[in-house]
């Protein structure tokens, strides 16, 4: 651990040097907070009227600093769909001044946009975007349930995993290269439903944001983006409830203070119930017993101790639970699969300048699969649980520096494909043992502002990993007791972004960023499941990594509120993993044996218009790119598409508010079908079935096209009353289109001939889907 001892002295270093600062500047600083809850706002902006490039913006928790030389400044503090509030303030000496923004009259009008209406322009990132919950909600939704994960597939550089699914590719890159986080937490299986429904109930949101280019050096171990979901703290003013019932599915949050101004606390659970309803019948059936549902629990309680303590705990219990009982062949099936997260937080505010969080973190991912007939039972498991430690500092020596270092470091335990059955007296199963890891990180980043025209964002990230015992090596049998080092990897992961400011509306970027990666999922689906796989890098499987270099073109027009951008990709990736050709998963055998290590490449051009203000507002998004794959051991190193490659992709969101009472919004989506392997030909040899493939991913489906619409309702109401109820129908795929989900084939032989035949078939199985739910407020 030498180098993050080093890393960490050369930090401490720079900070002493950054900290020696005229003795005539004075420091403003405090938090940002909705005047209505007391929530804290995420990216609000403040800055000197006369000077707006002597400004700042608040961290993840609410909190900003300035720092400014000593005399009479009036201070803008602002926040998208918020009223502007100046201040003008003497500063001779150190100050705390908090500030809570009302909300301005024209929320309504806003759609997914930064903080700030320039903020595209302005900010040093590539391929950053903040959604706030309320702007998803303005989306068609399925069967009434927001969900985040689908709204970010309308953004351009991200693609779906497959029909009605949450899971998600971004630029290229595999759905294992996304870190989601939920409140710091990494959530390793984001499907409800085999992915149909994401585990991310918007009602216990506060805001998403999604980071597809410039990552910063605070996040790491993925290739591809940063999912950042974060979870409402709780009105601390006043008890408020809201909830939504559905055709399948119902929600309900509560939330309010436990000691005003200083303590609050939100608990949101959500729950479907399509099978529950249909259970009279079901148990008067051959099919009594059979269920399936899942569950989602949010909660969160904070209290401030002093002005400059605060602790946060929050958590997030998740389950699917699939039941099949078949009386009349005495078959049944169980598959209960789940996380569960837990966050503990403490932010100390040092002085006015330097903000730190400690955050002490679990996350536990298991799926089961069990089943018999007769005397034959068996069960399946696998998952993966983390221990994960961070520390993270703030530093903000003047307006021209914004500084974030940190620590981190996790413990990994991986549980493989372990199989245990029965049949009659004979017992079976495999012998596979749980693998562990450990994970550690230190990180420097620095954004500078040189002048008005130019901003520079520079950071390093060390990482390494190391698996530890217990384990026995496949190479030489050695065995490791716990916590001793089978093998260790580590790396160096410089950032940088530069932003140049073209015009007061216009402005050009460029970043590059180098990222490793530790942990890895093996899937032989297109789409996240429950029966994926994590497992870690070991002596076998090295760690991925990557390159991306990005280049944008951000215009705004109408005073911001018409929006355009063109960014540019490419992306370098080693080490990438794949199935080699003869595999099948016979769960008898370690999956890493069957793994086959190649090369990467992915490119391509996204364009965004975006309208932000009027009855009318919404974007175009459109992607053109490639994501390809090489492996020596695969087709002789052929570079092939991967199953996510969608040369074109088409997103249009259209919000309209006709009125008060009425507003309607529609999304059409169009893309590239998906590659996959052909069957040539098939063959029998004597009475065996001998299949030939074509080139791996040379043929693709049809290609896939969707219009959803909604319409929202919402009546009039006394303005004394603290209730509001409101009605929301929508109608996913209108024209029902049969997008094909996945073919299989269908192989005909004939014993007596000698002559076998296969055919292709599309299935479909997301047809016109109308919803109507029900949504309610009280407060």
């Amino acid at each position: 651990m030498n180098t993050l001892r080093d890393t960490l002295s050369i930090i401490c270093i720079f900070l002493l040097m950054a900290s020696a600062l005229p003795a005539q500047n004075a420091t403003i600083s405090g938090y940002v907070r909705d005047a209505n809850s007391g929530e804290t706002l995420i990216g609000a902006n403040v800055y000197n009227q006369a000077d707006p490039g002597q400004g700042t913006s608040t961290n993840a928790y609410g909190f900003y600093s300035l720092t400014l030389p000593a005399g009479e400044y009036t201070l803008v503090f602002s926040y998208l769909g918020y009223q502007d509030q100046h201040q003008t303030i003497q500063l001779l000496d150190n100050q705390t001044v908090n500030i809570n923004l009302s909300e301005g009259v024209a929320m309504d009008e806003v759609v997914v946009v930064a903080e700030q209406r320039d903020r595209n322009v302005t900010s040093t990132e590539l391929g950053k975007i903040d959604l706030p919950i309320e702007n998803i909600k303005l989306l068609p939704a399925v069967f009434g349930e927001v969900d985040i994960l689908k709204a970010l597939q309308l953004l351009p550089g991200v693609m779906s995993s497959g029909e009605g699914s949450s899971g998600f590719y971004v630029r290229g890159g595999g759905a294992d290269q996304n870190l989601i986080l939920l409140d710091e937490a990494p959530v390793y299986n984001t499907g409800h439903l085999l992915g149909f429904f994401s585990v991310f109930n918007a009602d216990a949101i506060k805001n998403t944001t999604l980071i597809k280019g410039d990552m910063p050096a605070q996040y790491g171990g993925r290739l591809s983006s940063v999912v950042d979901v974060q979870m409402k703290e709780g009105n601390n003013q006043q008890y408020a409830v809201d909830g939504g019932i559905g055709l399948i599915a119902s929600r309900l949050t509560v939330q309010g203070p436990v000691i005003k101004d200083r303590s609050s606390f939100m608990v949101s659970a959500r729950r479907t119930y399509a099978l529950d309803l249909a259970q009279p019948f079901i148990r008067r059936s051959n099919f009594a017993g059979t269920n399936y549902y899942f569950y989602d629990l949010n909660t969160k309680l904070n209290y401030q101790f002093s002005q400059k303590d605060r602790v946060y705990l929050s958590g997030y219990f998740g389950r699917d639970v699939f039941a099949f009982n078949s009386n009349q062949s005495d078959f049944s099936l169980r598959m209960p699969y789940g996380n569960a997260t837990a966050t503990l937080r403490w932010n100390h505010l040092f002085n006015d300048r330097l903000f730190m969080n400690t955050s002490v973190i679990y996350n536990d991912y298991d799926f089961s699969f069990s089943g018999g007939q007769d005397l034959f039972k068996f069960k399946l498991f696998s998952g993966v649980r983390d221990w994960n430690t961070k520390l993270d500092f703030d530093y903000y020596p003047n307006y021209r520096h914004s500084i974030r270092f940190g620590i981190n470091a996790i413990r990994h335990r991986f549980v493989p494909n372990v199989v245990q059955g029965t049949s009659g007296d004979v017992t079976f199963g495999s012998d596979f043992t749980d693998k562990f890891g450990v994970e550690s990180a230190a990180y420097f980043q620095d954004e500078i502002k040189l002048g008005s025209a130019f901003n520079v964002q520079l950071g390093m990230r060390y990482s390494r990993f190391s698996q530890v015992g217990p384990y026995t090596s496949k190479f030489n049998g050695e065995q490791y007791g716990s916590w001793n080092s089978v093998v260790t990897y580590d790396g160096w992961e410089p950032r940088a972004a530069l932003r140049w400011q073209l015009l007061p509306s216009a402005s050009l970027k460029a970043a590059i960023t180098f990222t490793n990666q530790y942990i890895h999922l093996v899937s032989n689906s297109a789409s996240t499941l429950p029966t994926d796989v994590w497992v870690p890098s070991t002596e076998v499987v090295k760690p991925q990594q990557g390159i991306q270099y990005a280049l944008g073109v951000f215009k705004n027009w109408k005073d911001n509120t018409l929006e355009t951008s063109v960014e540019v990709y490419y992306r370098d990736l080693a080490n990438q993993i794949d199935y080699r050709d003869s595999y099948v998963n016979n769960l008898s055998n370690d999956v890493e044996d069957d793994f086959v290590f190649g090369v990467g490449r992915a490119y391509g051009a996204e364009f965004f218009l975006r309208k932000s203000k009027g009855d009318l507002n919404g974007w175009i998004g459109y992607t053109i790119s490639r994501s390809e794959r090489s492996f020596s051991e695969i087709e002789g190193g052929r570079w092939y598409p991967t199953t996510f490659d969608r040369t074109h992709d088409v997103s249009v969101v259209a919000n309209y508010q006709l009125n008060d009472r009425w507003s309607f919004g529609g999304v059409v989506v169009y893309g590239t079908g998906r590659a996959y392997t052909p069957i040539d030909g098939v063959y029998l040899i004597g009475q065996d079935l001998v299949t030939e493939y074509g080139p791996r991913n040379s043929s693709r489906l049809e290609p896939y096209h969707r219009l959803d619409i909604s319409a929202t309702y919402v009546p009039a109401r006394s303005a004394e009353k603290r209730f509001r109820g409101s009605w929301t129908f929508s109608v996913y795929n209108v024209y029902n289109h049969r997008n094909p989900y996945f073919t299989y084939t269908d192989i005909d032989t004939n014993l007596a001939t000698g002559e076998a035949q296969a055919k292709a078939y599309k299935v479909s199985i997301f047809p016109i889907i109308p919803s109507v739910t029900w949504n309610f407020k009280w407060k």
